[in-house]
C-alpha cells in the first residue's frame, strides 16, 4: 500500500491535491482512501491530507504514521512541531518540498537520511495566496510512485475540477503536468510499504514477569537501607485522622495506596498512621471506602497536643 501525506496551509489546495492524486490512483485500478485533517477552517492554518492506495481493500483509518512519501507545499511548516511534517519519517521515506532552498541544505538542516526533492517556489508571492501549488504537488507525487501515467493525471484533474471554469482547469492541468515532468528522473522511487496489514497482525508473545519480594514491591520507610531517620512528617500541612468508629478495618486499601507505607495495622486490626513519616498527601482519605479518614489542618492538631 502507498501511504502519502500532504502538508500545507489553508488556501494552498492540499485537500484538492489529495483528491487529484487519489482519483489518479483510482483510475489506475487502485483501491483508494483520501482524507484531509485540519482544525479551524481558516486561510493560512496548517492542514494535512492523507492518501492511501493499494491493490486490495484498505482497512487502515486515521492519520498516516509511517508515510512512504511526504509532500510539503509550504517549507515554513517544516520547523513547526504542531504541523507534524516529519512525524514518522524513516530512511526509506521520500520527501518533496516546494522551496527555493536546495536539497543539500535541507539535508543539512534536517539531519535525516531520507531522499529530498525540491520544487521551484516563487520568491515574490504570498504563500497563503500561492495559486495551483496543490496541482503541482499532486503531479510531482504521482510521478514518484511510477504507477500513474501522464494521461491519467490529466484526467484526474479534469474530474476533480470539472465545476470550475475552463481557464482554471487548464492552469491546474499545466501545473500538475509541470510537477509530473520536473521529477521525471526519479520516477518509481517511492515504493509501497511492506508493513504487515491488520489482517496479518500477530499479537506480541506473552511475557512472564517474576514476582518480587515484598521488600522490593512494597517498600516501607522502616525497611532496610531506607531513610527512616528523615522525618517527612515535618512537610505536612494537613493531617489525616482515622475515626475508628467508622473504620471497617479494610487496611489493605489505605495501606496499599499510601506511597510511603506509613500506614500499618495495630493489634486490634485497625489502621495506624506513622505521623513521623506521613507527609500529608491525603491519598488515604481519598481512597477510604467508608470515609473513615478525616482531614484537619496540622496547626489544629499541634494546638490540641499542646493543650
Amino acid at each position: 500500500m502507498y501511504r502519502i501525506r500532504f502538508h500545507g496551509r489553508g488556501g494552498q489546495g492540499m485537500k484538492t491535491a489529495g483528491r487529484i492524486l487519489g482519483s489518479a490512483f483510482f483510475l489506475e485500478g487502485f483501491e483508494v482512501q483520501d482524507s484531509p485533517r485540519y482544525g479551524a477552517e481558516r486561510r493560512g492554518a496548517p492542514l494535512t491530507s492523507a492518501v492511501r492506495a493499494g491493490r486490495s481493500p484498505i482497512y487502515e483509518r486515521g492519520i498516516i504514521l509511517k508515510p512512504d512519501l511526504i509532500v510539503v507545499a509550504d517549507d515554513t511548516l517544516v520547523p513547526v512541531p504542531a504541523a507534524g511534517v516529519l512525524q514518522g519519517v524513516e530512511d526509506r521515506t521520500a520527501i518533496i518540498i516546494d522551496s527555493d532552498i536546495n536539497e543539500p541544505e535541507w539535508h543539512q538542516r534536517l539531519q535525516i537520511n531520507s531522499v529530498i526533492h525540491t520544487l521551484p517556489a516563487p520568491k515574490d508571492l504570498d504563500r497563503a495566496e500561492m495559486p495551483y501549488v496543490g496541482s503541482l504537488c499532486a503531479g510531482a507525487a504521482a510521478r514518484l510512485t511510477g504507477v500513474i501515467s501522464r494521461a491519467t493525471l490529466e484526467q484526474a484533474v479534469l474530474e476533480e475540477l470539472h465545476e470550475f471554469k475552463e481557464s482554471v482547469i487548464e492552469e491546474n492541468i499545466e501545473r500538475a503536468l509541470n510537477g509530473f515532468d520536473l521529477l521525471a528522473d526519479y520516477e518509481g522511487t517511492v515504493i509501497e510499504n511492506t508493513d504487515p496489514t491488520a489482517l496479518n497482525y500477530q499479537p506480541p508473545q506473552w511475557i512472564d514477569l517474576p514476582n518480587e519480594s515484598v521488600n522490593l514491591a512494597g517498600p516501607a520507610v522502616h525497611g532496610g537501607a531506607t531513610s527512616v531517620e528523615v522525618r517527612t512528617g515535618l512537610w505536612r500541612t494537613m493531617r489525616p485522622i482515622i475515626e475508628l468508629d467508622h473504620c471497617n478495618k479494610c487496611t489493605w486499601v489505605c495501606g496499599s495506596f499510601c506511597p510511603d507505607s506509613a500506614i500499618s495495622v495495630d493489634p486490634d486490626g485497625f489502621p495506624e498512621i506513622d505521623y513521623d513519616h506521613c507527609k500529608g498527601c491525603l491519598i488515604c482519605a481519598a481512597q477510604c471506602p467508608p470515609h473513615a479518614i478525616s482531614v484537619i489542618p496540622e496547626r489544629d492538631s499541634i494546638e490540641k497536643e499542646e493543650a
